[in-house]
C-alpha cells in the first residue's frame, strides 16, 4: 500500500508540476494579448467584479466536496450528500449576488460594474457543481486529468472565446464571457470523467463526519479570501478602476506561477498526507524537503522576477502599463512566503490542527484591514506593500504552527534559509547588473530584460556548478525524484562534485527505512 502511494504521488506532483509550466505560458501570452487589447479600464472594471466573484465562491463552495478528500473512507452517501448541498449553496450564492449587484457597484462607485457582476454570479452554480468531481480526482490523486481539465477550460474559455470577442471591441464583457466559458467548460469535463450520482440526498448517517469538515473548510477559506483580496477591495474603494487596473495586471503577472504551483501541488500534498496521516516521520521529512525546494529553487527565480519588473511589464504590456512594474516588483518578492504558507497548511490538516489555519490568521485580518484602511488611498504601490508583508506574517505563523507539529526545529531550517538567501542575492546581484550594463546602450525594456535574464540565470548556474552544495541534498533528492530524466544526469554530476551522495543516501534509507516499518505495521 505505502509503495502505492508513493507512486501515486510521485506521479500527481510530476503530472502537476508539467501543468503548471503549460498553464503559466499559456496564460501569459493570453493575458498579455488581452491587456494590450482591453487596456487599464477593462481591466480594473473585470477586476472589481472578480473580487466580489471570488467571495461568492467560497459562500457557494461550504466546503463539502473536501470531505470526499479528507475522509479515509468514501461511500455513495458522502458524493451524494456533498452534491446535493454543493448545488443549493451555489444556487443560495448566485442569486444573493445577482440581487446585490447594484449596492456592491455602489460601494466601488463604479456602477458601470453592476451588471458584470449580476452575469459573473452564475459561475457560482457553475463553480459549486464542478467542486465534488474536482475532489474525487484528487482524492485519486488524478492530477492528469484535473491539469488536461484545468488546460481545455482554459483554452476554450480565454483563447477561443475571449481573444475572439476582444478583437471584435467587445471590452469588459470579453472577460466576463471568457470566465463563463472556462466554468461552464470545467463542470461538463469533470463531470464526464468522474461520473457521479445526481440523486439528491438532504441527509444521511454519515453527515456529520462531512459538515464537520465543510465547516471548517469554509471558515479557513473565508479567513483566507479576506487576506489574499483586501487589498484590492479597499484599492478599488479609494482609487479609480485605472489605478485597480494597474494593480490587477501585476499582482496575476506575480501570482499566477505560484498560484499554479499551489492549485496543482498543495492538494496533490494534502491528499497524500491525508493517506499518511500516522506517519510523522515521513511527512516531516517530506515538509523538509518541500521548504528547501520553495526556500533554494524558487526563491531566487522570484527575485529574478522582481529585478526584472519594470523592463518585463514595458516589453510585454507597454508604456501604459509601467506603473505595473513597482507593483510586480513588491509582490514577486513576497511569493515564495506565499508558498511556504500555501505548502503549510495542509501539515495542519493532516496533523489534526484543520482550525489552527484560520484561528492563527484572524489577528491578521483585522490588522491588514485596519492598515489598509488607513493607508489604501495613497496608491497601488502602498498597497502593494502591505499586501506583501501580510504574505510574510501569514507563512510565519502558519508555517511555525506546522513545524511545531512535526518537530521541526531552527536548526533543521537554519541552513536551508541561508542557502536560500545566498541563491537569492546571487539571483538579485547578476540580474541587477545586466539591467544596468543594458541601460548604458540603450533605454528599451527589451535589453534590459534580456541582459538581467541572461547575467542572472548564469550566475546561478555558474553558483551551483562551482559549490553545489547550495542545493543540498534534500533539493537534490526533490529534483532526482520529480524531474524528467536530462536534470538527472546533471544531479548525478553534482552528486559526484560536492560529496552529496553519502547525504542522499542516508535520505533514501531512511526513506526504505520508513517504508518497512510502514509495510511491517500494516
Amino acid at each position: 500500500m505505502g509503495s502505492d502511494i508513493n507512486k501515486k504521488s510521485v506521479s500527481a506532483v510530476k503530472w502537476a508540476a508539467l501543468g503548471t509550466v503549460f498553464m503559466f505560458g499559456l496564460q501569459l501570452v493570453t493575458q498579455v494579448v488581452l491587456a494590450r487589447l482591453l487596456g487599464p479600464e477593462n481591466y480594473g472594471l473585470f477586476a472589481m467584479g472578480l473580487i466580489v466573484l471570488t467571495f461568492s465562491n467560497f459562500l457557494a463552495d461550504f466546503g463539502f466536496s473536501w470531505g470526499l478528500v479528507q475522509n479515509q473512507t468514501l461511500v455513495d452517501e458522502d458524493v451524494r450528500f456533498a452534491v446535493t448541498w454543493q448545488a443549493i449553496t451555489g444556487l443560495a450564492a448566485m442569486v444573493l449576488l445577482f440581487v446585490l449587484a447594484p449596492a456592491i457597484a455602489d460601494y466601488f462607485k463604479e456602477p458601470r460594474i453592476a451588471p458584470v457582476i449580476a452575469w459573473m454570479s452564475v459561475t457560482c452554480l457553475l463553480n459549486a457543481l464542478t467542486a465534488p468531481g474536482s475532489s474525487l480526482l484528487r482524492r485519486q490523486l488524478d492530477f492528469r486529468w484535473l491539469n488536461l481539465i484545468q488546460v481545455a477550460s482554459y483554452i476554450v474559455g480565454y483563447l477561443l472565446i475571449g481573444l475572439t470577442m476582444a478583437y471584435a471591441g467587445a471590452g469588459v464583457w470579453t472577460l466576463v464571457c471568457a470566465w463563463l466559458g472556462q466554468a461552464v467548460t470545467a463542470l461538463v469535463l469533470t463531470y464526464a470523467r468522474t461520473r457521479f450520482s445526481l440523486r439528491p440526498l438532504l441527509w444521511y448517517e454519515g453527515a456529520r463526519r462531512s459538515t464537520h469538515v465543510g465547516a471548517t473548510v469554509f471558515v479557513t477559506n473565508l479567513c483566507n479570501w479576506f487576506l489574499n483580496n483586501m487589498d484590492r477591495v479597499f484599492l478599488g474603494r479609494f482609487l479609480s478602476a485605472h489605478a485597480v487596473g494597474v494593480y490587477a495586471v501585476g499582482y496575476n503577472l506575480a501570482n499566477t506561477p505560484n498560484g499554479l504551483f499551489l492549485s496543482a501541488l498543495q492538494p496533490a500534498f494534502l491528499a497524500t498526507g491525508a493517506k499518511l496521516q500516522d506517519d510523522r516521520p515521513r511527512l516531516r521529512d517530506t515538509y523538509l524537503s518541500v521548504l528547501a525546494t520553495i526556500w533554494i529553487v524558487i526563491l531566487p527565480l522570484f527575485v529574478l522576477l522582481a529585478v526584472l519588473a519594470p523592463a518585463l511589464i514595458g516589453v510585454l504590456y507597454g508604456k501604459v502599463w509601467q506603473e505595473s512594474g513597482v507593483v510586480l516588483t513588491i509582490l514577486a518578492l513576497a511569493m515564495p512566503a506565499y508558498i511556504t504558507w500555501g505548502m503549510s497548511t495542509p501539515i495542519l490538516w493532516n496533523t489534526g490542527g484543520k482550525h489552527l489555519e484560520s484561528l492563527l490568521q484572524l489577528p491578521l485580518i483585522v490588522l491588514a484591514g485596519v492598515t489598509l484602511w488607513l493607508f489604501a488611498g495613497q496608491g497601488a504601490a502602498t498597497v502593494a506593500l502591505i499586501a506583501g508583508g501580510t504574505l510574510l506574517a501569514r507563512a510565519l505563523v502558519v508555517a511555525t504552527s506546522a513545524c511545531r507539529r512535526l518537530g521541526v526545529r531552527a536548526s533543521d531550517l537554519a541552513p536551508l534559509a541561508l542557502r536560500g538567501a545566498a541563491m537569492g542575492l546571487l539571483a538579485a546581484a547578476g540580474s541587477g547588473a545586466g539591467v544596468m550594463l543594458a541601460g548604458l546602450v540603450s533605454d528599451h525594456p527589451l535589453p534590459a530584460f534580456l541582459a538581467g535574464t541572461a547575467l542572472g540565470a548564469a550566475l546561478l548556474l555558474s553558483a551551483v556548478l562551482a559549490v553545489p552544495a547550495l542545493l543540498g541534498a534534500r533539493v537534490v533528492g526533490m529534483l532526482a525524484r520529480f524531474s524528467p530524466p536530462l536534470p538527472a544526469t546533471v544531479i548525478a554530476y553534482l552528486r559526484a562534485r560536492c560529496g552529496l551522495r553519502e547525504d542522499l543516501q542516508e535520505v533514501r534509507l531512511q526513506e526504505v527505512s520508513l517504508q518497512e516499518m510502514r509495510e511491517r505495521h500494516e
